[in-house]
């Protein structure tokens, strides 16, 4: 079994030991509304608090089925416009999460990108099975990109993000941009993405329970999400991942992710592409999320961000 170089980042194990003494269910112990508030309630817990931001707006973009709601966040101090956009989808499984959970993170990214961020809220399983995620995400990016004057963003300068289920998605908008030519897409930033649903690695088992994202939940989310063996909704197992966006990728060293992040990557770089590749040491899953109770999420994003701005810079 694989070994960690690094001890646990003591603010990361005091926040696990704080949640393993609180007792409360597993996210696979409840029913999907019940897991939305679970996941509302660690934000409004762990979650930057009181982030500054230049402005905020929020509004209804025309979906293939449904309006998504979706947020914008100008940073505090944008440059001239137009600014560069990043078109993010959030994480949770594809069964939670929504505008609020993620918040005071994208705050912090926004400031720390000097992008225009617009946050997108998709629809979600088990209600709405795959592909109705990535659907909502494709279309969504290309309305940005369609009315990137209306929102202040330059075209040529729009990236995709996201973070677990939401980094899956965004991988995915960039093999459905690269397929059908359009929209053109400057740069994808993944943090903590689940690149391959189907599969299990090491870190799998590895970091399989007790911290923080675990194993039976991943099954369970992908119960909600996904027909079992569908192979489609995962980027990592695409046939052809030459002529891609850049890509920024993030992982977390205790995270059961972190080996299907770091094996796109290493797809990417082998197909040619231009790929930066960050695995955060003593972090857990959805780390960034939590600034309010982990420090370092403040210095990684910040990292995060100035790359982006120096990626997206022209």
């Amino acid at each position: 079994m694989w070994g960690a170089k690094m001890p646990l980042d003591p603010h990361v194990k005091g926040l696990l030991d704080f949640i393993a003494a609180a007792g409360r269910p597993k996210i696979w112990q409840l029913t999907p509304p019940e897991a939305r508030q679970a996941f509302l309630a660690l934000a409004n817990l762990a979650d930057a608090k009181n982030e500054p931001i230049g402005k905020i707006e929020n509004g209804e973009l025309p979906g293939p089925a449904i309006p998504l709601p979706f947020r914008l966040y100008t940073p505090i101090e944008a440059a001239a416009e137009p600014l560069a956009g990043l078109v993010y989808f959030h994480g949770g499984g594809f069964v939670i999460g929504n505008l609020d959970t993620h918040d005071g993170f994208l705050r912090m990214l926004a400031n720390a990108s000097g992008c225009r961020v617009i946050s997108i809220d998709y629809r979600l399983a088990p209600e709405h099975k795959f592909p109705a995620a990535i659907e909502d995400a494709y279309a969504a990016t290309k309305w940005v990109a369609d009315h990137a004057a209306t929102l202040g963003i330059d075209p040529n300068r729009l990236a995709v993000g996201g973070d677990s289920a939401g980094g899956n998605l965004a991988a995915l908008v960039c093999q459905l941009a690269k397929k059908a030519g359009t929209p053109k897409i400057a740069l994808q930033v993944l943090f903590c993405a689940a690149t391959d649903v189907a599969g299990e690695t090491e870190s799998h088992h590895a970091f399989a329970e007790g911290y923080f994202l675990d194993q039976k939940s991943i099954r369970w989310f992908m119960q909600q999400y996904l027909p079992p063996g569908d192979v489609r909704a995962s980027p990592l197992r695409a046939d052809d991942l030459a002529g891609l966006p850049p890509a920024h990728i993030h992982t977390a060293e205790f995270d059961p992710l972190r080996d299907e992040g770091k094996a796109y990557a290493d797809r990417l770089k082998r197909s040619g592409g231009n790929v930066q590749y960050t695995c955060h040491t003593g972090m857990i899953h959805h780390f960034y999320g939590m600034a309010h109770a982990i420090p370092y999420a403040r210095v990684a994003v910040k990292d995060a961000g100035a790359a982006i701005k120096a990626a997206l810079t022209g």
